[in-house]
């Protein structure tokens, strides 16, 4: 059995490097060496960027062309996360030789699980997607840990949230790399489970199919 494609802690390392990155992340270094490492750091690019327009929205002293455009910018910025969390779990798949390069890309792409081997309903790549938010968190909480305009109760909460944060991220970390140990020992396995966000597709979402027939 091949080696697991990739280790938690470097992740989690990966995460608050590009969080630390110059730009990040509107501009962002070049991609790792790997196919996997690129789609990681994409996925959390991307939810670097849906953060910031998430904060946007919810202004109330812009006009509301600005709001709408936050909102259609989150819809892009979603999805491109999601593809990218797909991508991860394809070429973590192809890593641990549980599914054919041909089918990865399909929709229902078949993974070979050992008999007896049991299904993680969540996959590796949604749990490093959980671990990038996380790390977003961990951030924003810590800043607020840091500022001169509050008053030290605040502070206070904020570091007691941040300890919390800290403690969900490690637990999460520690969890995928029991499920990339155990996949790689044949004692558990994910499959490439597709979102069909129907909402972004103008083919799929009854909104959109009216708009166009109405044309």
């Amino acid at each position: 059995m091949p080696a697991a494609p990739l280790a938690a802690a470097d992740v989690l390392s990966l995460h608050d490097r590009l969080l630390g990155a110059p730009g990040w992340p509107r501009s962002e270094p070049p991609a790792g060496v790997s196919a996997l490492w690129a789609a990681v750091q994409a996925n959390h690019r991307f939810n670097s960027l849906l953060w910031a327009e998430e904060d946007l929205a919810r202004r109330r002293t812009v006009a509301d062309s600005e709001i709408a455009a936050n909102k259609r910018a989150i819809d892009g910025f979603n999805q491109a996360r999601n593809d990218a969390t797909e991508r991860i779990d394809e070429l973590l798949l192809l890593g641990l030789g549980l599914v054919d390069q041909e089918a990865a890309r399909g929709d229902a792409p078949p993974v070979r699980l050992p008999p007896g081997a049991r299904l993680n309903s969540e996959t590796a790549g949604s749990m490093i997607d959980r671990l990038s938010i996380l790390a977003l968190k961990v951030r924003a909480m810590r800043e607020q840990t840091a500022r001169s305009d509050v008053d030290a109760a605040h502070r206070e909460s904020a570091s007691v949230r941040l300890a919390r944060l800290a403690e969900q991220r490690g637990d999460l970390a520690r969890c995928l790399d029991e499920l990339l140990a155990d996949t790689q020992a044949g004692r558990a396995g994910f499959k490439i489970y597709r979102q069909f966000k129907m909402y972004n597709d103008a083919r799929f979402n009854p909104v959109l199919v009216q708009e166009q027939a109405r044309r």
